[in-house]
């Protein structure tokens, strides 16, 4: 994803990623510390962009039987 395309993707705190991926907020802190969630860090806090958690998600998907 360019620069361009990042300046008009909307972003997602912690607790929004957390609530969208049904699991705790330190869950997706270690996503992010580990490096599988990419962030941004504003000021104390960590805003992810839409798109990132949609492909991470997307790149784990495994269809199951």
């Amino acid at each position: 994803m360019s620069t361009a395309d990042h300046a008009r993707a909307s972003f997602l705190t912690v607790a929004e990623v957390a609530a969208l991926l049904r699991v705790s907020n330190m869950t997706v802190y270690r996503l992010i510390s580990a490096g599988e969630l990419a962030a941004v860090r504003v000021g104390k806090s960590y805003r992810l962009f839409e798109d990132d958690v949609d492909k991470y998600l997307a790149d784990r998907y495994t269809e199951a039987g």
